[in-house]
């Protein structure tokens, strides 16, 4: 019978945080897959485990899974980490995981910390429906596409962000989301200078510029969603865009009908829309 691939949350910060059934699972692995091994291999130090570690990261995961599935295969138990918080979230593993459920290897969770959850729950904004987004572009460029195409969703958004990008990523959600739009800024979560505020997103910038040392640490960002009067608000100001570049070429008339089949709206909404407009001083 083949082996079981367990997925283990480690702490992500505070070791208090490590479960009783996560240490014995560590401690009773044949093996344990670990993103970066000297940062593990003082976890389990920690807690007098010797199980032999083998790195599994973003580099070498395609060149360690035909080793880790030969293993699982032949009966043993891998444990995989991540140098803290959840495995597979914005963390090296999915490759590992979805070869083993293929090869049909049983996979098992052993759930504890994750810095995703922990933001959210402190937040304060609605986490009934969220999307996790993990680390946004590090380009400029690309990270504003990427903002701006999540101007309009609905649900709570949630961000990883390093500290040398923190304040640049926060000045362009201002720009792409609206500065007065709600949100949290947790660093350092579970550690020994944590620090969490809800504020607007020009305001969470405005905080961490205060202290030098705020910009330290690692970040989770948790952004209000669009609400559903905002939305309407957007869809209104597209069709008027779209109105207004047809009312520079065409008679009213004709703006209105082809504005109509480009959005949907009532040919008649329109051309009452576009006649205002039209008066409107340019």
């Amino acid at each position: 019978m083949s082996g079981i691939l367990y997925v283990v949350a480690t702490p992500i910060g505070n070791l208090g945080d490590f479960s009783p059934r996560a240490c014995a699972t560590l401690a009773e692995a044949d093996v344990v897959a670990a993103e970066d091994t000297r940062r593990t291999r003082r976890l389990l130090q920690h807690f007098g485990i010797h199980t032999p570690l083998v790195s599994l990261h973003e580099h070498n995961e395609r060149r360690r899974l035909p080793e880790l599935i030969e293993r699982l295969a032949q009966g043993a138990s891998v444990a995989l980490v991540s140098d803290a918080g959840t495995p597979l979230l914005s963390d090296p593993g999915f490759l590992l995981v979805r070869q083993a459920r293929q090869c049909g290897v049983r996979v098992s969770p052993v759930p504890g910390p994750s810095a995703l959850v922990a933001a959210l729950s402190i937040a304060g904004l609605p986490t009934d429906r969220f999307a996790f987004e993990g680390f946004p572009p590090a380009r400029p460029a690309a990270r504003r596409r990427a903002f701006t195409a999540l101007a309009e969703e609905p649900r709570t958004l949630v961000f990883y962000e390093s500290s040398h990008r923190i304040l640049e990523s926060l000045a362009d959600m201002a720009a792409c989301f609206g500065a007065e739009r709600q949100g949290l800024l947790a660093r350092e979560l579970t550690k020994r200078f944590e620090e969490s505020r809800l504020d607007t997103l020009s305001g969470l910038r405005a905080w961490l510029q205060e202290e030098p040392q705020r910009v330290r640490g690692e970040f989770v960002v948790v952004v209000a969603g669009c609400t559903e009067r905002s939305a309407e608000e957007a869809e209104q100001e597209a069709v008027d865009r779209t109105l207004e570049v047809l009312l520079r070429h065409l008679p009213v008339k004709q703006a209105a009908a082809i504005a109509a089949e480009l959005t949907g709206e009532a040919r008649n909404r329109l051309y009452a829309r576009a006649l205002e407009l039209e008066r409107k001083p340019h």
